[in-house]
């Protein structure tokens, strides 16, 4: 089990490293949050593995569009040299609609690994994953990476990239939960995120693969597209469908936790804490 999370890491008055270090204790053996599109990697990696002593830190995703080569890779190095060996390097193609410079992205990936590959030393590819929804994506990171971290996907997806990863690559799919039992706060919650990424054509176009109709891709989705990719209910439900991804093949689990509050969900992680598959500090 892992956590994925892109906003603030502090929950009320508890700055970064305290959050980050009781998630550890609680037994999430992963950190995630977004690259974001800055030329280089956040500082916010250093402060989690700072934080932390066992648990992976990994960007979810660090877009191949904002930071060349050269630079990650000498920002990973500083990173595992002195947190030994402990950052993940999560790289994603992005989309269209946010990078102006977008074309051929998988062929741009293709060469971002070429570079990575050719630095001395090379970023081995054990400690990258990509980003991945569709075929080609996914078999590129399963040859090329450690393996695929797909986003805002079903389970029907996690079975499918099983498949064409085969039994080797790690499987790393995050999943967005809502922990909430009044039915219609959960859905305006789930919809609220859903809106925003149906307007991207890449996950719009890959649940159109997995048999969503087009009418079900408009505004913030149809009822079941929106509950096949947020997972909503009591914790025992969410823990359930987290399971269901476990089952169809994944290796791990980043679980972003939805909610009203501000600021990072302690208190939520703390309760799933209990009933996810998450083994003993």
């Amino acid at each position: 089990m892992g956590v994925w999370w892109s906003g603030s890491w502090r929950a009320g008055d508890q700055p970064v490293q305290d959050v980050a270090a009781e998630l550890e204790g609680l037994g999430y053996g992963a950190l995630w949050s977004s690259g974001g599109f800055q030329p280089g990697l956040s500082p916010l990696f250093g402060k989690l593995l700072e934080a932390t002593s066992t648990a992976v830190v990994a960007s979810g995703v660090v877009s191949i569009w904002a930071a060349t080569p050269e630079t990650i890779a000498a920002a990973v190095a500083e990173l595992q040299a002195v947190h030994g060996g402990r950052f993940l390097l999560g790289l994603g193609a992005s989309h269209a609609a946010i990078v102006p410079s977008y074309a051929r992205p998988y062929t741009h990936m293709v060469e971002y690994l070429d570079a990575l590959d050719a630095m001395e030393p090379p970023l081995a590819r054990g400690q990258r994953v990509l980003a991945a929804l569709g075929p080609r994506m996914l078999a590129l990171a399963g040859r090329r990476g450690l393996g695929a971290h797909p986003y805002f996907v079903p389970v029907e997806h996690t079975a499918r990239a099983r498949e064409l990863l085969g039994p080797g690559p790690l499987l790393a799919p995050e999943v967005t939960v809502v922990v909430e039992d009044d039915d219609e706060r959960a859905a305006e919650l789930a919809r609220s995120f859903t809106a925003g990424y149906l307007r991207l054509p890449n996950y719009a176009q890959n649940l159109r693969s997995l048999g969503f109709r087009d009418d079900e891709l408009t505004g913030a989705g149809s009822d079941r597209l929106v509950d096949a990719v947020v997972a909503s209910g009591s914790v025992d439900d969410v823990a359930g469908r987290v399971g269901a991804h476990l089952e169809a093949g994944a290796d791990h689990v980043c679980v972003q936790v939805l909610s009203a509050e501000r600021g990072f969900p302690l208190d939520v992680y703390r309760r799933l804490a209990e009933a996810l598959p998450v083994p003993s500090a």
